[in-house]
């Protein structure tokens, strides 16, 4: 790869963000600005705002390497992560929007009147967030490698600087800009060369193999998942959709309850045609390169195939396409994340106000940004899916319980956060410290949800029955509130 092609994608890419960011700077003065863009994004801009942050570096570059060395097993990140959507839209989007809250911790002590609960909601969604930030940033560290031969802590820092330029300048509203574009950068930089390379195959007669063969035993020798991974995998992507902090936020800045649901819908759709191309880069990969697999870079398979299967300029040209859709990916979910847990932090810790923000946003890219130069990247789409294991055995069963179920107590959630927490958390860490060790358990701490979640939900509804005198006086308020139409919830004052 020409170095000239990386480092012209890269200044292209941060140059347009950091212009659209300051432009955000020329509109964002009040803290509805920062915290919720005034609560005005149409749905068309938000969904692709929503697409732009949750399209991260595992949707751009870790769905094609997955499929590359697992076949049709990876097939159900794609389906996961778009399915997710449709419980977020019957379950969440609407009633969230109409609860009023900046952020999951003020909703948490409005619906269940508790500061104990809201500190808790808190803590989870500020790790959640630097959990979600590291693989980004172990993305970025690979794309600048490869792409221009610099030392890959360059790609993690150059990607949190202009992260946290932007967001402290621009807030919600400079981000939904940026977001918005950046989707549809990603959305063109991995269509445009796939659609390029299928052309140039049907012209000079070189045809695809049979799906079977692109499908088959995986061509680096690695294991399958099997039928309980595949299912826990399932359960983490469905379930943990509805606690990510970075798209639920997005839903505040929704006018109302029918917007968001009309945002939502857009997304389904949006990222049903977005996730045909990594899966058509996944297949020709194992078509055409499976020594990217062998050589133990599967996760750079988008960046590498154009320039292996288009000769000469235009290679050039699609390979730079590529690397700035994938530091695209990097900024705009990175900025998501950034922003809400600058949004709690803030809220909870420094007052609320702009000022608040703006340092709690450079606490917040400092500390995964030093956890990301301290690890090792492992597979981004697998690392990314243990973050939803672990939300949806956190803060899904709050949201969901906290919106349909008028039992909820605050007693139960704090329980059933803290199980959720300890056994996912507790599994994850087990299963990388054990490996094979692990024998007949590793498949059940490697994919932890299908036994967390329901081990969350049980908690959380046999304490809050067990404290049912704790339930909030006005529950049926709150609960009118949040399904009736739009007399939002009090936020609390900070």
């Amino acid at each position: 790869m020409n170095t000239w092609v990386g480092y012209a994608a890269l200044i292209g890419i941060f140059t347009v963000t950091a212009v659209i960011g300051f432009y955000g700077l020329r509109i964002s003065r009040t803290t509805e600005d920062f915290y919720v863009a005034s609560r005005t994004v149409r749905p068309w801009w938000n969904a692709s705002a929503i697409g732009g942050e949750y399209l991260s570096a595992a949707s751009f570059l870790g769905i094609a390497g997955l499929i590359l060395i697992s076949g049709s097993d990876a097939l159900w990140f794609p389906i996961g992560y778009t399915a997710g959507y449709l419980m977020l839209l019957l379950f969440v989007a609407a009633p969230l929007r109409r609860s009023g809250a900046y952020t999951i911790p003020d909703f948490t002590e409005a619906r269940l009147e508790s500061v104990a609960a809201r500190r808790v909601t808190s803590v989870l969604v500020v790790m959640v967030g630097w959990f979600y930030i590291v693989p980004q940033l172990h993305g970025a560290a690979l794309t600048m490698s490869i792409a221009t031969g610099l030392p890959s802590w360059v790609g993690s820092v150059a990607v949190a600087v202009v992260v946290c330029v932007t967001v402290v300048t621009g807030g919600m509203k400079s981000i939904t800009f940026v977001q918005a574009f950046q989707f549809w950068l990603k959305f063109t930089a991995i269509a445009l060369p796939i659609v390029f390379i299928l052309i140039l195959m049907g012209n000079s007669g070189l045809s695809v193999p049979a799906l079977a063969e692109p499908f088959a035993a995986d061509p680096a020798g690695l294991p399958t998942s099997g039928a309980y991974r595949d299912i826990s995998l399932v359960v983490a992507l469905l379930f943990g959709t509805l606690g990510l902090p970075h798209v639920l936020v997005r839903f505040y800045t929704n006018p109302d309850g029918p917007s968001a649901r009309r945002t939502t819908l857009i997304v389904i759709g949006l990222l049903s045609v977005f996730y045909l191309f990594p899966t058509l880069y996944g297949v020709l990969g194992r078509a055409f390169t499976p020594d990217i697999a062998t050589g133990g870079t599967p996760d750079a398979l988008v960046l590498l195939l154009p320039g292996r299967l288009v000769p000469g300029l235009a290679g050039d040209v699609l390979t730079a396409l590529v690397i700035a859709g994938a530091f695209a990916a990097f900024l705009s979910t990175t900025s998501g994340l950034v922003v809400s847990i600058a949004g709690v932090i803030s809220q909870d810790v420094l007052g609320g106000r702009v000022r608040g923000f703006r340092i709690a946003t450079v606490f917040s890219t400092l500390v995964p940004l030093l956890a990301a130069l301290l690890t090792d990247s492992m597979q981004l789409a697998g690392s990314v899916g243990l973050v939803f294991a672990f939300t949806a055995s956190t803060l899904c069963p709050l949201l969901l319980l906290g919106i349909w179920w008028r039992g909820l107590t605050d007693a139960g959630a704090i329980a059933g956060m803290l199980a959720g927490a300890a056994l996912c958390g507790g599994a994850i860490v087990a299963g990388r410290a054990l490996g094979p060790l692990a024998g007949p358990f590793q498949d059940l701490l490697a994919q932890p949800a299908t036994w967390t979640v329901p081990a969350a939900f049980a908690v959380m509804v046999g304490v809050s029955l067990l404290t049912h005198n704790r339930r909030p006086v006005g529950i049926t308020k709150i609960m009118t509130r949040l399904h009736a139409p739009e007399r939002p919830l009090p936020t609390p004052n900070r």
